[in-house]
């Protein structure tokens, strides 16, 4: 059972990693930066899974476990866009992604 200092500090933690996240996100500087702060959102939200799980004796567990693999599977598509962009036009500029419609 966590106290509830530590819970308060693990949560400080997570919106401190969600905060970090979404000013990456939009400040959209580079495409892998992007797909970095994508990783910390869902780690954030990772991290309150399972200090609550732990708390409340819940199967948070089991609810990281799959965002982890969806975080893997996100991570892999969006650097094969990434790669692709990169082949078709030799630069990465998130200003340029509209290029990428028909």
């Amino acid at each position: 059972m966590l106290l509830a200092a530590d819970v308060h500090a693990y949560l400080f933690l997570s919106f401190s990693l969600f905060a970090v996240g979404v000013y990456g996100l939009l400040s959209r500087r580079s495409v892998i930066r992007m797909l970095f702060s994508i990783e910390m959102i869902i780690n954030a939200a990772n991290l309150n899974f399972v200090v609550f799980s732990a708390q409340r004796n819940v199967d948070g567990e089991i609810f990281s476990f799959f965002t982890i693999g969806l975080a893997a599977l996100e991570a892999a598509v969006g650097l094969a866009i990434v790669i692709v962009f990169y082949k078709r036009f030799g630069e990465v500029i998130p200003s340029k992604i509209k290029n990428l419609r028909w």
